[in-house]
């Protein structure tokens, strides 16, 4: 229950899954060049209002959502996506096969990896409540290009647990999240691992096909097989 809860918060505010992208408008944005937002939030507050949105979107909703997951995915989809640095972290979870892989493998990649991460973790958010995030103070001086936002999540035992989010300055001169500690554990790190076994294990091309027509089923071998080899 607190792995499943504390990865669909995780899901929520913005980090661990490869949302949909093509790379192509990546290599676009990032050709453009930098202008500075009008109104810049800091990570901290993006995190702060991305759990205060949260909130607002599933009080009073839960009995709706629990019989609508695709309402539930679409919520996750408008809170944390516009805070997602999705180039970033597709590159990050598939690691060395992302300069092996076509354009048009890493889109469907990074699609059906993120389709199947959120259906399989969303339902974790019916259980989550407002206050449950509390964004700890920055202490340091902010990192002009990355910095890390720590927070506790509060559990139903009463216990916290420790949750940070990797931040990076995209070239618009926003923040954008793209990747999730949870007690120690980097989740990007973690699902790239998984991604490489299978990869080497039945193709890129067999791995996409996987994810788009089994989806959440693919993930969860994919997961047991990792555990199985250690």
């Amino acid at each position: 229950m607190l792995r499943r809860l504390a990865l669909a918060t995780a899901i929520a505010m913005g980090v661990i899954a490869v949302a949909p992208a093509a790379f192509a408008q990546g290599a676009a944005q990032d050709a453009a060049p930098a202008t500075a937002p009008a109104t810049q939030q800091t990570p901290e507050q993006i995190v702060q209002s991305i759990a205060d949105q949260l909130s607002n979107d599933i009080d009073g909703h839960r009995q709706e959502l629990q019989h609508n997951q695709e309402k539930l995915v679409s919520i996750i989809d408008e809170v944390f996506l516009p805070h997602f640095d999705v180039d970033y972290a597709s590159i990050l979870v598939l690691g060395q096969h992302a300069r092996e892989a076509t354009p048009e493998q890493r889109d469907r990649f990074s699609k059906a990896f993120y389709n199947s991460i959120t259906h399989r973790y969303a339902s974790g958010l019916l259980d989550y409540t407002r206050g449950r995030v509390k964004v700890l103070p920055f202490n340091g001086d902010l990192n002009d290009k990355r910095t890390v936002v720590r927070t506790q999540v509060l559990m139903d035992d009463g216990k916290s647990v420790s949750i940070d989010y990797a931040f990076r300055k995209s070239r618009s001169g926003d923040w954008k999240a793209y990747d999730v500690i949870i007690e120690g554990i980097s989740y990007v790190t973690n699902y790239r691992n998984q991604v490489d076994a299978e990869i080497r294990k039945v193709g890129i091309d067999q791995l996409i096909k996987n994810l788009e027509t089994q989806g959440e089923n693919a993930l969860k071998t994919m997961e047991q097989d990792s555990k199985a080899g250690k």
